[in-house]
């Protein structure tokens, strides 16, 4: 397969092409808003503070401040929510091409997905908690499933269902749900980044592809999975590598994967995982190795490239306010709030 001959001729990091001048007012409001983004020292702060309160104090200077009337988590979350709407709102009327906002709301359509199936196929109620932030209403895709009527979703929705169901039903394992989703999503990304011949969407893709089949392998490899057939194709990384780091040692993982981008990432998650028993290492490490990639929009003077760039740093943003106060709301211990987010 193509897949699994993938040909690297790039350091680290693949190229995120050409300027595109209809995007200069468009990238230079996200580099101002960049500018306002939480630094690294506010975040390690936040995660050294004694308290959840205290960490809370430290976001009263910036567009997470929380009102003196109440500093509960239930605000916190209002809040947060309230950030990452207004910031995909914000997206959408930036981005002048507008199907690439449609591709970017399908990952909205295919968490929904998953939900649902694994609701429907595990005869639990459906519940009404779906995310209005995709292609599809919360509403129609809860009128849909009651329905049982998958020929109302776009084609992509029906083909994951149609290969979740047919998945689980082998075996009757729920896991093999996430899996056969997750490959039809790497697909859909793969096509119509390929269709919109979009360079840097291309790169992104297929570094997801990578970071997430780099977590499969060593989540197999912890629980002793007999499974070698889940990697999701299409990534920089082949597959054969992928299915030999689930023979050897942790020890030896940063050398076989030393020819590709992502060898201090195995090692350092790898090493952590054998030793703490935990993937807090590895997940700060493929956050590290994706914003990388982002930043490296830094060198596009107008584009689209920065502005999917700062859509998805914002929400990692956010994201990571939200892990460090919960686990202070939950009185974790400083040194893994630091391990995950430092």
């Amino acid at each position: 397969m193509k897949s699994e001959q993938a040909i690297v001729d790039f350091y680290i990091y693949p190229p995120v092409g050409r300027d595109d001048w209809r995007y200069v007012f468009q990238t230079a409001q996200v580099r101002a808003l960049e500018l306002q983004m939480l630094n690294r020292a506010t975040l390690l702060d936040m995660a050294n503070a004694e308290n959840f309160k205290q960490a809370v104090d430290l976001l009263a200077s910036s567009e997470y401040a929380i009102g003196q009337s109440g500093k509960n988590f239930t605000e916190v979350e209002n809040i947060l929510r309230s950030q990452r709407t207004k910031v995909r709102v914000l997206f959408a009327d930036l981005m002048i091409d507008k199907p690439v906002v449609e591709l970017f709301r399908a990952r909205d359509d295919f968490a929904n997905l998953r939900l649902a199936v694994r609701r429907t196929l595990t005869k639990r109620p459906l519940g009404t908690d779906y995310s209005s932030d995709g292609n599809v209403s919360a509403e129609h895709f809860e009128e849909v499933f009651e329905q049982e009527n998958y020929s109302l979703l776009p084609g992509y929705m029906a083909e994951a269902i149609e290969r979740a169901i047919l998945a689980y039903y082998q075996n009757k394992d729920i896991r093999q749900i996430d899996y056969a989703i997750d490959n039809v999503q790497a697909e859909y990304n793969l096509s119509k980044a390929a269709q919109f011949k979009n360079v840097f969407l291309q790169g992104l893709f297929r570094i997801q592809i990578d970071l997430t089949n780099i977590r499969t392998m060593l989540r197999l490899k912890y629980t002793d999975s007999g499974e070698r057939n889940v990697f999701l194709r299409g990534g920089y990384i082949g597959l054969e590598r992928l299915k030999h780091g689930l023979d050897i040692d942790y020890e030896a993982m940063g050398a076989l994967f030393f020819v590709t981008p992502q060898h201090r990432l195995v090692e350092t998650g790898a090493g952590y995982l054998a030793s703490e028993k935990s993937f807090l290492g590895l997940e700060q490490q493929c956050e590290e190795f994706l914003t990388g990639f982002l930043k490296t929009t830094t060198q596009i003077t107008a584009g689209p490239q920065p502005v999917i760039a700062y859509l998805l740093m914002k929400e990692n943003e956010i994201r990571k306010v939200r892990l460090i106060l919960t686990a202070k709301k939950s009185s974790l211990d400083t040194k893994l709030i630091l391990d995950r987010v430092s």
